[in-house]
């Protein structure tokens, strides 16, 4: 909505595309979906309703449902978001299972001076697993491929029932993994969709991974225009119409940065300044106090790394665990937005001050706790399911847990088997035995392709949701400076590789430990060495490399080589790290 370094707001981008409508009128304003859902305070705290009214008011003609017009389910999007949007959300491949019908339209096409302009829609096929699964129970996600073909074939057969176009552009909620032209490749998302599509498609805007790209590919243009109204994609295509017949002479395709090139439309204007004003005053409203940052996992470049763990992930974790009174609580790192910064952002906003703008930009999909039994094994099995099935978007995906739950885990094991040991408030967790567990509404239900989560038995929705009960939490615990939380430094998860892999290992014999996940990656402090000792015998250090490593939690790696001592039968190897806590590694000693 508002205007943010690279990010333009909503009036310039409407401005944008007043000025390119003055140039030709022969314009179509177009979208490839998340037009809504995870959005800034100033327009989650009313239901995106300010984004639309001021996409409404730029005069959006068509977009793509992305997943997150899915957020709220799809009853949301069906009832409150189209009837309240003016443009057109199409999807050719979400279908209803009832009826086997599409939910939405499938195309979309307008006549600009006898030239049919088509737009085909899709969205992600991942959808399943990136909204809430009982939030779309009634929909069916199929082929893209499949289904965009099946549309285009129609828009193209000469039949005029069909809704005939001349010209027909898909608009895709599926990415790119990087801006280069090379990661386009056959078996990438993307790539299955730009090698699969038929001729018939003229050209491809995709979005869903935030990336600005414009290629060329077998002729045709496949572009993005990147994230948060930072850039326009401007595609101009040229036509020649002899005898009713019309002939496509060119696409050409740029992508333009909207900040400092575009007066802001005053009606649009108008809309985002209503809305920041009331947002304004709802999200001052103190909720309580932090000592200290914390952050979201980070890559090498800076940007959020959902693979590695964090301190707010769990501390997320661990109000959910306060909120339902469960054994333990998991937390999606999607579901987590931005981060608790202790440092003060103005004069009416003290160092550790927590405002309501700030919890709510942490989780802004209100989603409602839920809580569930699930056996030991499947909580371990939960576990595993954190290295992500082939294909999908992100290999690795990070849970925040709560305190008193950690685990061990062998990073260079199988899929399915590199979870190596589990304890909760510091007792070996019980294969068989039943726990409580707490999830959001959106995990619980197997989002993210948590799929064991959905198998809990005695589910009930708390109804409590997530912010609120991070605001219910502060008052409770840290409402002030004198009472302020602290992040936990401590991992609640460790890597280690055990060499040579044996199920017992005798005095004499030589093992060499590799750990990782020692450290955190947003700036916190981080170890520097950590101690080995067997019971009380103490076998030495090791120094820990805090380098980041990205996409998987291993950032704060060390290796230690000690030779077993004897009389240490029974006991059990520690690692303590200078920062942190001792972990306990799953050796057994004969």
């Amino acid at each position: 909505m508002e205007a943010n370094g690279a990010s333009a707001g909503a009036a310039v981008l409407a401005g944008a595309v007043d000025q390119l409508r003055d140039e030709n009128p022969n314009t179509i304003f177009a979208a490839a979906g998340d037009l809504i859902g995870a959005s800034t305070f100033t327009s989650f705290i009313n239901d995106d309703n300010p984004t639309i009214d001021a996409l409404n008011a730029a005069g959006l003609d068509v977009s793509a449902a992305g997943n997150h017009e899915f957020d709220q389910g799809w009853e949301d999007l069906r009832d409150r978001v189209q009837e309240r949007a003016d443009w057109e959300y199409i999807s050719s491949n979400v279908f209803l299972t009832e009826t086997g019908e599409p939910a939405l339209a499938p195309a979309w096409v307008k006549e600009l001076d006898g030239v049919r302009v088509g737009f085909v829609g899709a969205v992600t096929e991942d959808l399943t697993s990136l909204v809430s699964p009982a939030g779309i129970a009634d929909l069916e996600v199929r082929s893209i491929v499949d289904s965009v073909n099946a549309v285009a074939d129609d828009l193209t057969d000469g039949k005029a029932g069909n809704g005939e176009a001349d010209v027909v552009i898909l608009l895709v909620h599926e990415g790119a993994t990087t801006s280069d032209l090379s990661s386009i490749t056959p078996d990438s998302p993307l790539g299955e969709i730009v090698y699969g599509v038929d001729d018939d498609v003229d050209a491809i805007v995709s979005a869903h991974t935030h990336l600005a790209y414009n290629h060329v590919i077998d002729g045709r243009p496949v572009v993005s225009a990147g994230q948060y109204g930072e850039n326009l994609g401007v595609m101009n295509l040229q036509f020649q119409v002899k005898k009713n017949k019309v002939e496509l002479l060119s696409i050409t395709n740029e992508i333009r940065p909207l900040a400092g090139n575009y007066p802001a439309d005053a009606e649009v204007q108008a809309i985002v300044d209503k809305a920041t004003a009331e947002a304004d005053v709802l999200g001052a409203v103190k909720v309580g106090s932090i000592s200290g940052d914390f952050n979201r996992a980070r890559l090498s470049t800076g940007r959020e790394n959902r693979g590695g763990e964090s301190t707010i992930g769990n501390f997320v974790a661990d109000v959910q665990k306060w909120a339902t009174d469960a054994d333990l609580a998991l937390m999606n790192p999607g579901g987590i937005r931005a981060d608790l910064t202790y440092a003060s952002s103005g004069a009416s906003d003290p160092d550790g001050n927590v405002t309501y703008r700030e919890a709510a930009t942490v989780q802004p999909f209100a989603n409602t706790l839920v809580t569930l039994q699930l056996t030991g094994a499947q909580l371990k099995a939960v576990l595993e399911e954190q290295w992500q099935p082939a294909g999908a978007s992100r290999p690795f995906l990070k849970l925040g847990v709560s305190k008193g739950l950690s685990y061990t885990y062998d990073p260079a094991a199988p899929q399915g088997q590199r979870i190596t040991s589990i304890t909760l408030n510091g007792t070996a967790v019980d294969p068989a035995a039943s726990y409580k567990v707490a999830a959001n509404s959106f995990l619980a239900a197997g989002g993210d392709n948590f799929g064991t989560l959905a198998q809990g038995t005695n589910k009930a929705d708390t109804g409590k949701i997530d912010l609120q009960s991070m605001v219910d939490w502060f008052a409770a615990n840290a409402a002030d400076d004198a009472t302020a939380a602290a992040p936990d430094l401590v991992q609640r998860a460790v890597g280690a590789t055990v060499t040579p892999a044996a199920g017992s290992y005798q005095a004499g014999q030589q093992v060499t430990v590799a750990l990782s996940s020692l450290a955190f990656s947003a700036g916190e402090q981080k170890p520097t060495e950590v101690s080995f000792a067997i019971g009380e015998v103490q076998l030495g250090t090791a120094a820990v490399d805090g380098a980041i490593v990205d996409t998987t939690d291993e950032g704060g790696r060390a290796s230690f080589t000690f030779t077993v001592p004897a009389g240490v039968a029974g006991q059990t190897l520690t690692a303590t790290p200078n920062v942190g806590a001792a972990v306990t590694l799953p050796l057994v000693f004969g």
